[in-house]
Order: C-alpha cells, then structure tokens, then sequence
C-alpha cells in the first residue's frame, strides 16, 4: 500500500511540476520559431507574438520590387500590407502615406511588436515615404531598395535621422 501511495504521489507530482513549467504552449512548433529566431537574428520567447515573428522570417531576403506584394518581389507598404493581412487578418491601405494616415501614432519609447514604423526619404523629411514592422529591441522588418527584405536598427544613423513617427493599427 505505501508503494502505491509513492506511485501516485510521483505521478500527481510530475503532472504539476510538468504542466506547470512553462516549456510547452499547444500549437507552437518548437522548430519554426528557433528558424525564425536564427534568420530574424532575434530571440523569441514565449511571451512574444509567435505568428508575427513566423510570418515575418518568410520574407526576408524577399528581393526589393515596387509595387510588388509577392515573394517574387516586394516594396515596403507591399511588405506591411501582406504581413498585416496574413497574421492580423486586415486589410492595410496600399502606400506608406496612406498607412501613415491610417494609424494612432506611437512614440518611439512605447513601440510594441506589429506596430508600423515610418520614414522620410524625401529631402524636406516631411512626407513619409518608407514603412516597415516593428518587431522589438529597436529592431524592424523592412523592405530595402538596395537589399531587399532585411532587418534593421532603429537607432541606425540613416533611421535616426530619417524616422517620422510609429503607428499602432487601430
């Protein structure tokens, strides 16, 4: 009898140690997400939007196409129109600009994963002419006209200089 009490004890005990840890969410595949960590250059952990982070390690490399919206070629607002419709399920406007107009705009300190970043490009560095996805860390998915679908800094010297505003989706 004080076996079986032993056995079961064990048992209930390594259910609760087990299904308590944390290690293991349903639905999560263990391998994709390291995939995407290694080629988003980013650690993910379990608190973080997974879909986001999986979606997003798809495209990079993805080569730089205006008015591209494919893996064949894609611009930036392509790039966050497809990313948003994919893990979000919504439909972004087209154009940098008029997801620009679209969003509530976000200081750069308070900046959460899937909010828009936008850029200036132009020489008055009032109109917004580049978006792309904040992911975290002062790190962002991006297309590229000269490297195509690639993850950068926020605090570049290039970014710095050229950053309008953040936006979170309403």
């Amino acid at each position: 009898m004080r076996n079986r009490h032993c056995l079961i004890w064990f048992a209930l005990a390594a259910t609760l140690l087990l299904s308590s840890c944390g290690t293991s969410q349903r639905g999560l595949d263990y391998k994709a997400l390291a995939h995407a960590s290694k080629r988003l250059g980013m650690d993910i952990d379990y608190k973080d939007n997974h879909k986001l982070y999986l979606e997003a390690a798809q495209w990079i490399g993805t080569p730089y196409r205006a008015g591209g919206t494919t893996a064949n070629g894609v611009d930036c607002s392509g790039l966050t129109t497809q990313i948003y419709r994919n893990v979000y399920r919504l439909q972004l406007p087209r154009s940098s600009r008029d997801q620009f107009k679209a969003v509530s705009k976000v200081n750069k300190k308070k900046l959460e994963a899937g909010d828009l970043v936008f850029f200036s490009t132009d020489r008055s560095r009032k109109n917004v002419s580049h978006v792309g996805i904040y992911l975290k860390k002062g790190k962002f998915i991006h297309a590229s006209t000269s490297s195509g679908v690639i993850i950068s800094k926020l605090n570049e010297p290039y970014y710095m200089n050229n950053w309008i505003s953040g936006g979170k989706v309403n």
